[in-house]
């Protein structure tokens, strides 16, 4: 069935933010999007497939289309994917690792389907070359990604290699990571602009103020790794050259601090988020200190206030949590009046636990768990003056 010539890709995302970034593709100049659940679409040339990978907030990966066919079982996979020219597209010395998903696919083993595609591959290259590529599935060279629908897959091509939300800077990590892409998706949901006032208050090992603080001084999240395209045989290593180039000078060092600010309970934690903070490029812009978000202050008279609170899935039971919530909503009623607060939950009863009235909610995916992005409009209440019961211990969430 083929591809067009011109360059089709595909940018999966957490599921929630696909509309967040097709515009984001957009304005990278990508062409002929069609979000769908799970990712965007979109055409263009090499630069806008280098562009996507470099300057990407809020995708995972940047896959390229190579070919797409009908099948009805292994053998049809086999014959699709052994058709392509692979020597083209890299060298036999290139380790290889080949990835399968599938929705509503009839067949039985992904794995055996897998096990095909791999062999289609390297049959190809020892029918041409007389050698096949080896398999690394830790570190390889080159990823192949195939996408079985019910009738028909599509072959990808992996230019991105490591996935996009690991940008180079995080070594440091709390007890449950939000991932670096859909912080900077929870950032774009709730509207928050650079020059607004910004505080994570249970901010971990500081990943949405770092992804808050890139985006205001314009520093593209993929200035400091290397991609998978870098080892495909069409590299346009000039052309990368000047994009990344283009990149830099952009970034702008602001004469002061931002008025961005992240906070955690555990002395801990800020160690580590300022010294993520120092390898993302943004330790002198941000704010980072000790704080309990049950006691402490509003950095300003309005802000935006969006934090991953704890859930009680992985790091403490519900039953535990429950006196915290309260004591989050009373802290927030007493020391945020003025403030939007945008919290992350799988929890669709959380605003009922807090004491508060939901204004907005938006669902999002964080990794497999279904949540909702609640937004809260703090008004002065009779919470105000309270100060919340430090006794109680509360899980952390960056």
């Amino acid at each position: 069935m083929g591809v067009s010539r011109v360059p089709r890709y595909f940018a999966p995302c957490p599921r929630g933010l696909e509309a967040a970034l097709a515009q984001e593709l957009t304005g990278i100049g990508a062409g002929d999007l069609l979000a769908v659940p799970g990712g965007v679409s979109f055409s263009g040339d090499l630069a806008v497939g280098y562009r996507a990978n470099l300057e990407s907030r809020l995708a995972s990966r940047v896959l390229r289309a190579l070919d797409r066919g009908v099948y009805r079982g292994e053998q049809d996979l086999y014959a699709l994917v052994k058709a392509i020219d692979w020597p083209r597209w890299f060298t036999v010395d290139r380790t290889l690792r080949v990835d399968v998903t599938a929705i509503d696919s009839p067949l039985k083993s992904l794995e055996f389907a897998t096990l095909r595609i791999k062999d289609a591959v390297c049959d190809r290259f020892r029918a041409e070359m007389g050698a096949r590529p080896s398999v690394d599935t830790r570190t390889p060279d080159v990823r192949i990604q195939v996408f079985l629908a019910a009738s028909e897959a599509t072959v990808y091509l992996d230019l991105s290699g490591e996935p996009l939300f690991k940008r180079g800077w995080r070594t440091e990590v709390g007890e449950a990571p939000l991932r670096e892409n859909l912080a900077a998706g929870l950032l774009a949901l709730a509207g928050w602009q650079p020059g607004t006032v910004l505080l994570d208050p249970m901010c971990g090992s500081g990943t949405i103020p770092i992804e808050a603080a890139q985006r205001a001084i314009d520093r593209a999240p993929g200035l400091e790794r290397a991609f998978g395209f870098e080892r495909l045989r069409d590299h346009d290593a000039g052309l990368w050259a000047s994009l990344v180039a283009q990149a830099r000078s952009r970034v702008r060092r602001p004469a002061r601090a931002l008025r961005v600010f992240g906070s955690d309970r555990e002395g801990a934690a800020i160690v580590g988020a300022r010294a993520n903070a120092a390898r993302a490029g943004v330790a002198e812009v941000l704010r980072l200190e000790v704080a309990d978000v049950r006691r402490r202050l509003a950095p300003a008279a309005t802000g935006m206030l969006l934090a991953n609170i704890p859930y009680g899935v992985r790091l403490e039971t519900q039953a535990s949590l429950e006196p915290f919530y309260p004591q989050l909503g009373a802290g927030l009623k007493a020391n945020f009046a003025g403030w939007s607060a945008w919290l992350l939950s799988p929890d669709r009863k959380l605003p009922g636990r807090l004491g508060l009235r939901a204004t907005r909610r938006t669902p999002v995916f964080n990794g497999a768990i279904e949540c909702r992005l609640f937004e809260f409009r703090m008004v002065a209440g009779s919470n105000r003056g309270r100060d919340p019961d430090a006794s109680t211990s509360s899980a952390r969430a960056c």
